[in-house]
């Protein structure tokens, strides 16, 4: 079986939906949102604006536009025709789960569905840091019927409530960044799993975890020479490959000791580490304490 390092991520984060509105605005207007180490989405359901972030190119959105920005919500988003610098406006609740940005009686000229999710992983730093910062997914109607039941989710109280949300965001969240594209071409597992060189040998660490891979077999699956992959899978995915893959093994490593149900030793084999004392100090290097006690700490949250 295919092994999809996105799923495998995406799965590890545990995202959860805090909040969902429907925003409609009117005339000129400009919102300020700095709502930080929130990942926020929202859909274009009508209409088109653009969104500008710090450090990257202004990008316009339209009707049918799905944009995910899983690490930071420190943007603006303006109306095509924007009012001058330093003007911007705050949303008022018209409705349950409704708001409106502008004149209250000016025309509506942009409705978007807009959401905040957050990240139940311990290492959702570590997790989000191999994802894009920013995605945008276009014409995909799989993603708006998905965004519409996440909608519904949040709105209403009802049995299995957080399991059936925290499954929708799961899917959602591939969904998007399989699709989507980046539009900031910054390093990211997204950017390395659509190399035709580089998606082998992630698949391959995700496959499998407890080989012991070294460059020079991770860059034969790559069908390149150590110093080429090295070179490219750094530029390309963010990290070098080894770090990245002592990465994986931790936040593997780290999901097991969580369930305390297996020794050490087991858990070392398990994300290829020969002896529990080796994986022991490893880990102690990586996270900052023994295996023993991150599991006992893990256990009294």
């Amino acid at each position: 079986m295919t092994v999809d390092p996105l799923t495998e991520i995406v799965t590890l984060l545990q995202p959860s939906a805090s909040y969902s509105k429907l925003v409609e605005y009117a005339g000129r207007w400009r919102i300020h949102r700095n709502i930080e180490g929130k990942p926020v989405f929202f859909a274009v359901l009508e209409g088109e604006c653009r969104v500008v972030s710090s450090g990257r190119p202004p990008i316009i959105v339209r009707k049918g536009d799905f944009v995910l920005s899983p690490s930071t919500c420190d943007h603006i988003v303006e109306s095509i025709d924007a009012p001058p610098h330093g003007i911007a406006m705050m949303p008022t609740e018209v409705g349950e789960g409704r708001f409106r940005v502008g004149p209250p009686d000016g025309a509506v000229n942009l409705r978007m569905q807009i959401g905040l999710c957050s990240f139940a992983s311990p290492d959702a730093a570590l997790l989000v840091s191999l994802l894009p910062a920013m995605i945008v997914a276009t014409g995909k109607p799989r993603l708006a019927l998905l965004l519409q039941l996440v909608a519904d989710e949040t709105r209403h109280s009802r049995p299995g409530r957080e399991v059936v949300l925290e499954r929708l965001l799961e899917v959602l969240l591939i969904k998007v960044l399989r699709c989507g594209a980046d539009v900031t071409s910054i390093p990211s597992l997204s950017r390395g799993l659509a190399d035709d060189r580089l998606v082998a040998a992630l698949r391959a660490m995700h496959a499998r975890p407890a080989h012991g891979w070294t460059i020079a077999g991770l860059a034969a699956e790559a069908g390149m020479s150590r110093s080429a992959f090295f070179a490219r899978f750094t530029r390309v995915v963010g990290h070098p490959p080894m770090e990245y893959l002592l990465a994986w093994r931790m936040a593997l490593a780290k999901r097991l000791l969580r369930t305390r149900e297996f020794a050490i030793e087991h858990i070392a084999t398990q994300v290829g580490y020969g002896s529990g004392s080796t994986f022991s100090t490893a880990f102690a290097r990586h996270v900052g304490m023994s295996p023993m006690r991150y599991a006992k700490a893990m256990s009294t949250r």
